[in-house]
Order: structure tokens, then C-alpha cells, then sequence
């Protein structure tokens, strides 16, 4: 598989490079300066003749072309204006660009509004670049203030991120992340191959992998320092911080638990309100606490104090829990995460009675093995179509089936693992 830089050499170490057909979601928070990642992703972009496609929700094509004059070469640079008649409302301080647009291109959407349109205006212009083209999309935050609703950007997301990926690219998707729910987050990342956090502690600048797809690189699920210095970013392992980043991991123990802050709270007799200051590391819980919530969690206490320490030996997953929170794959199909570690996800696909997805389940394109739980499906692989019923399972290592199909007259559940 092809690599490319990002532009970052301590990030390349870090992630092991990007890989063509990456789609790498940013999850961020305020006062991060993610911008130096994306800066630098698109001039190394440019340095190797690449186009980048740059798609703006949150900002004006004036702020976005004013900020990157040091560093533009504008026929290599496409800027796609999803603000102008979205947030900024048409307003006529911002149409007014149009009059002098100036040498670099920029395609306004008049309808942002209007996936459909939208999609179909992003779709055309792909068919017309080259080879390789590189994508920014500023803020999934920004797709969900106007298109209303976690859904919407969602079937969005899950339309792009494998198209993204037969085309040979990389593309940046940019999320804010308190401005989402857990389950919004927690299905985008079964479904891209690259998530990055950024966050930040006090004065310091954090960053570690939530999802790291065919990569061996463990160290990259651990937080790293990271300091900027101009256009400079380096990015070390902070020991010493580790040790009294103490509600960091009980967060990290709490997601991969799929326990919500509510949850643990009422578990341990504490508020949500505890919980997320503990977790920012703005308070610290009494010893009585934190043993509480170690027992709730399943964790060993000195997990949080010696690195070494065994993580817990098993999770369980009840069936109903599992199925409560489906969230939509296509029209007629829903995908219910189970697990999505450093080693393994798994998750479960749901086809309604005689619908036909006419592509692979997922997009990550890794190794998968796929048990039919319950129903009747066929699949079409290379030309060949193969009838499956409940019991029968399928190893999936090069190649991806083109279309999946329910046979039967009730739902089929598919446990994919990968």
C-alpha cells in the first residue's frame, strides 16, 4: 500500500505515515491549533503536484484565502464555498468576493442546504481533477449546524468515506467534538480507517490515535506532547505527564467500556458534572472515589499508576444494549458498534427484508470475517453470486463484495469482525 507524508515528520513516525485511501478525522478541541495540520498537510500536498480540494462550511472564501497567502499556489487549490449561502446567509459583505474573485478557484454552492445538491456538485468536480487529489473538509461540525441533524452527516459521511477511498486519496475531516454525541463519534470511527484526538491539558498540547487501520504502531494509542513553533510541530512521549494524567485514562477505560458519563456516575453515586471535571483533570476524586469508580470500570487501580499493569480480562456486551442504538448505514441497512480497540472491532449489520446494498458493508477495506447470525442474504463477489444462510460465514482478505443482498422476509444480522 502506497504512502504519502502529511507533512509532519514526528506525525509520520507516529501513525506510520498516510496510506492512499486514507480518511483521517480530527477530533479537536478548542485551542489546539489543528490548523498547523491541515497547513501543512496541503503544502506537502502541493509539493508533490498534488491538487487539494478544500471544502468550507465555518468560513468565508476571503478569511480561508487571506490566511493561507504565505503558502497558496492557487492551480493547485480548489476551494469549494459551502459558507457563503449556508451560514453566512448570503449575506452581501460575503457574496461580494465574487466580484473579484481573484486567480484561485472557488465554486460556490448556491443550495448547501440540499445534500442532494451538494453531492452531486462535489461529485462532478471529482470526476474532473486528476489523479491523487487531496480533500479538506473543514467541519463535519459545520455539515450538522446546517443540514440539522447527527443522521444527515452521518449518511453523508458513509456515502464519501468509501468513494474517498476508490478514488486514492487522502482526505482530512475536521470534527469538534463536544459538539457531538458519543454514538455519532463512536460510528464514524468504525467506518473511516484514520481518528486522531487533539486535546489539550492545562498549557499542554495532546495527541493520540483512536484508530490506527492496518497499522502496528501501539505507541500511537498512548497521549504525545505535542509543541508548535512557528511552522515547526514536534511531538513527544511524555512520560512523566503520563503518570498524573490520571483522568484521562479513566476516560479512555470508560469509552472502551462503552459506558457513558451518566452511566459510571450513577454507578458510583457521583453527578455526570464529577465525572467530566475528573476527566479533564480539573478536580481529584477522594481515594473512597476512585476505587469506586476503578470497580465500576472493572480496572485494576494501579492500572492509572504503572503503565504495565494488565488491562481487564474480558468485556461483555449484551444483545439488547448492543441493538439499542443502531445507527443508519444506507437506506434499509444499520450498523450497531460493539468494539472498535487498537487489535479488533466487530459490529453488527442489519438488512431489512429484500434490500440490496449495491457495495461492500464497510469501508475500512481490511481483512473481515462475516458470520450471518440470522436470515438469508446473498453476496456477489467478482461476477459470482453466493446464497448464504443463518450459520454460514465468509472471510473476506483482498477482495470486497460489490453488492449485498436480503433474501428472506425478515431482517438479516451479520456480525462483522475485522
Amino acid at each position: 500500500m502506497s504512502r504519502i507524508s502529511s507533512g509532519i515528520n514526528g506525525l509520520d513516525d507516529l501513525i506510520d505515515s498516510l496510506y492512499i485511501g486514507d480518511n483521517v478525522v480530527w477530533e479537536i478541541d478548542a485551542g489546539t491549533s489543528f490548523d498547523i495540520f491541515v497547513q501543512r498537510f496541503i503544502t506537502q500536498s502541493f509539493r508533490e503536484g498534488q491538487k487539494v480540494l478544500y471544502v468550507s462550511f465555518n468560513r468565508s472564501p476571503q478569511s480561508i484565502l487571506n490566511e493561507m497567502t504565505n503558502y497558496l499556489e492557487a492551480g493547485l487549490f480548489i476551494l469549494i464555498d459551502c459558507f457563503t449561502s449556508g451560514k453566512g446567509k448570503n449575506d452581501l459583505m460575503f457574496a461580494r468576493f465574487y466580484e473579484h474573485p481573484g486567480n484561485t478557484q472557488v465554486v460556490r454552492i448556491e443550495r448547501p442546504k440540499s445534500i442532494e445538491d451538494f453531492t452531486q456538485k462535489l461529485t462532478t468536480i471529482e470526476d474532473s481533477l486528476p489523479p491523487g487529489a487531496r480533500y479538506i473538509f473543514d467541519s463535519l461540525t459545520g455539515m450538522q449546524d446546517l443540514w440539522g441533524d447527527e443522521n444527515n452527516t452521518y449518511q453523508f459521511f458513509t456515502y464519501m468515506c468509501p468513494r474517498l477511498y476508490d478514488l486514492g486519496t487522502v482526505a482530512y475531516w475536521i470534527l469538534e467534538k463536544d459538539a457531538h454525541s458519543q454514538k455519532f463519534k463512536a460510528n464514524l470511527r468504525h467506518i473511516t480507517q484514520i481518528v486522531l484526538d487533539l486535546y489539550k491539558r492545562k498549557d499542554s498540547l495532546y495527541m493520540k490515535a483512536l484508530k490506527l487501520t492496518g497499522r502496528q504502531q501501539r505507541d500511537a494509542f498512548k497521549p504525545h506532547l505535542y509543541e508548535i513553533h512557528g511552522s515547526d510541530v514536534t511531538i513527544t512521549f511524555p512520560r512523566k505527564e503520563l503518570h498524573s494524567d490520571i483522568g484521562s485514562r479513566l476516560r479512555e477505560v470508560r469509552v472502551k467500556n462503552g459506558m457513558s458519563q451518566k452511566e459510571l456516575a450513577g454507578r458510583v453515586n457521583l453527578t455526570p458534572s464529577f465525572i467530566s471535571q475528573l476527566e479533564n483533570n480539573q478536580i481529584s476524586p477522594s481515594l473512597s472515589s476512585f476505587l469506586q469508580i476503578c470497580a465500576a470500570l472493572g480496572v485494576n487501580p494501579a492500572h492509572f499508576i504503572v503503565n504495565s499493569m494488565p488491562e481487564p480480562l474480558a468485556f461483555f456486551f449484551k444483545r439488547e444494549r448492543v441493538l439499542s442504538s443502531p445507527a443508519p448505514l444506507d437506506e434499509g441497512a444499520k450498523v450497531c458498534p460493539i468494539v472498535n480497540g487498537e487489535k479488533i472491532s466487530a459490529r453488527i449489520i442489519i438488512l431489512s427484508p429484500e434490500m440490496s446494498l449495491p457495495r461492500h458493508l464497510l469501508s475500512d477495506r481490511a481483512p473481515e470475517f462475516v458470520y450471518l447470525m440470522h436470515g438469508d442474504i446473498s453476496v456477489s463477489l467478482k461476477g459470482r453470486k453466493e446464497r448464504l444462510h443463518a450459520g454460514d460465514s465468509v472471510y473476506l482478505k483482498n477482495t470486497f463484495p460489490s453488492q449485498w443482498k436480503n433474501e428472506g422476509g425478515d431482517d438479516a444480522e451479520l456480525l462483522v469482525i475485522s
